[in-house]
């Protein structure tokens, strides 16, 4: 396993970081949840990544009692705030209010005393950015976070959240957690020059599309059994990416991937991992065998003229 610093702070994490999205407390059982997390802390992955909207905390709840066995000091753990987790009017969104209170509600269903990584999950645009930035920093000097990421916010919310923190002289954001695979570049543009300027790393999210760069798709009508795109948590996310063209994409990387002995898999996490801003690329194992694939991306390098083709390839 291969370590990189999260954006300007001292913190390494994983190239490879393991997530729970639509897959833990859903409908990957907790025994198999739980034997693919400890097959990835065994093969050197010390980032997690959760949410409290995951499955309304019951991905929290399995992410923690699978952890708990191990050091505290020996691993990442990072969850979010910002989703509905009631019918209330402040149960949502970034208020001091909500954060403080789901908090405290996370760090219950985690079992830690202190969360590693804390990410407002989206942007509020009911809430004032200084009120969401100081209830974030005020979380940090009580010691129950340690770091503030921001995650889904465009590079001009990110400048903004930048400007009050350096105003108000609040913690730093170091991190952000954008969608990033070879299928979706949006990030390229600003979002990852503007974070490099300010010392923010990316945590890049579904950089397998969820599966459909792993090359297991042979036609959009034709899902395996037992993968995600037959689930009904996750179908309709699945197959937001399950077109002809991605394909017909998947298939000409195939040669590129045999070239470099790396399984699809491994390439498309390879090729994210290129950027030197990103920290780490989040997989959503649902299996143990699907970790050990992926973790043997970390510290390949993929040539230039490859790089090339694999650009041609996907304009």
């Amino acid at each position: 396993m291969k370590y990189r610093r999260l954006g300007n702070s001292g913190l390494k994490v994983s190239e490879v970081s393991l997530g729970s999205w639509l897959t833990y407390g859903g409908y990957v059982g907790r025994e198999k949840a739980i034997s693919t997390i400890d097959k990835a802390y065994e093969l050197g992955i010390n980032f997690f990544d959760t949410a409290n909207i995951y499955m309304r905390g019951e991905a929290e709840k399995v992410v923690g009692d699978a952890l708990r066995k191990y050091p505290r000091e020996s691993y990442v753990l990072a969850t979010k705030v910002w989703g509905p987790m009631g019918d209330g009017p402040n149960d949502r969104g970034l208020s001091r209010k909500h954060i403080m209170e789901q908090c405290e509600a996370s760090l219950r269903r985690l079992g830690v005393e202190y969360i590693d990584l804390y990410y407002c999950h989206a942007f509020d645009y009911d809430t004032p950015m200084d009120e969401t930035l100081r209830a974030m920093d005020d979380l940090v000097r009580q010691g129950k976070v340690l770091y503030i990421g921001l995650s889904n916010w465009t590079a001009a919310q990110i400048a903004e959240a930048v400007a009050i923190a350096d105003k108000y002289l609040l913690h730093r954001i170091v991190a952000n957690q954008p969608l990033y695979n070879m299928f979706a570049r949006e990030i390229e543009k600003e979002t990852i020059p503007l974070c490099e300027r300010h010392g923010i790393g990316q945590v890049v999210y579904s950089p397998l599309a969820q599966g459909v760069l792993t090359g297991k798709y042979k036609t959009v009508n034709d899902a395996p059994a037992g993968s995600r795109a037959t689930d009904s948590h996750g179908k309709e996310t699945v197959k937001s990416w399950l077109k002809e063209e991605n394909l017909r994409k998947v298939e000409r990387l195939r040669p590129i991937a045999e070239e470099l002995g790396l399984s699809l898999a491994q390439l498309a996490l390879a090729w994210t991992l290129r950027q030197a801003n990103v920290a780490s690329a989040i997989i959503g194992a649902s299996t143990p065998e699907q970790v050990a694939d992926n973790v043997q991306a970390c510290g390949v390098t993929i040539p230039d003229e490859l790089l090339a083709r694999i650009d041609t390839i996907l304009e």
